[in-house]
């Protein structure tokens, strides 16, 4: 008799202890897919096998020392390493969007600064190219060469000599805005007693009414 109840004893232990270690490997209670929440019998061994994982790795995902021991208790909270890689990836993919961000800015800004800086060169040929070096305020006259018996035609100016070499080109702006281009070709007897006079040729039948006017006059 007794040793039919010794048999059953170990059998009823044998049977409890069992139990006990499938509820040590299933213990660990899941949280989500990045941690786990520590119950009564749980080691860092059985968290990592229910997981796939190894146990070096279950220990660096919680900052602790591989190889060492790892004390836990009930209700801890004990991450997985895929939490730990998720949230690194997602810090450089939210670093690597930025940095892109900011090039995409800067390019652009580059390309809406390329145009106004080429408008600029620009202006400032056309400003260089259309202006000369200014001579002052000149009084204006005017006189048919072909009234005088001149084939010189009506490209040229008479200047004073001293002033104004033959040859020279210049960009006439009369009082009422006309723009004329004149090379010096001759002087004459205004022009050599008055450097500041030009005498412009122009058909008899052309020239203004007022007959003597004001001009800016530049070399170009």
């Amino acid at each position: 008799m007794k040793k039919v109840l010794s048999i059953a004893l170990l059998s009823a232990t044998a049977l409890t202890a069992m139990g006990a270690t499938a509820k040590t490997a299933e213990a660990a209670i899941t949280v989500d897919s990045t941690r786990v929440t520590i119950e009564a019998g749980d080691t860092y061994k059985s968290i990592a096998a229910n997981n796939g994982i190894t146990i070096a790795e279950l220990e660096q995902a919680n900052g602790r020392e591989v190889g060492g021991f790892d004390l836990i208790f009930p209700g801890e909270t004990v991450y997985l390493p895929s939490a730990t890689a998720n949230a690194a990836a997602t810090t450089d993919t939210t670093t690597q969007e930025s940095t892109v961000d900011t090039t995409a800015t800067q390019t652009q800004t580059q390309a809406t600064q390329a145009p106004a800086a080429t408008t600029q060169s620009a202006t400032q040929t056309q400003s260089t190219s259309t202006t000369g070096t200014s001579y002052g305020t000149f009084k204006i006259s005017f006189y048919d060469p072909a009234v005088l018996g001149s084939s010189m035609g009506y490209g040229g100016v008479a200047a004073n000599l001293s002033v104004f070499p033959k040859g020279t080109q210049l960009k006439i702006t009369l009082a009422d805005g006309t723009v004329m281009y004149r090379t010096v070709n001759d002087t004459g007897t205004f022009a050599y007693s008055n450097p500041q006079q030009l005498d412009v040729a122009m058909p008899n039948a052309s020239i203004p009414s007022y007959g003597v006017t004001s001009a800016t006059v530049e070399v170009v």
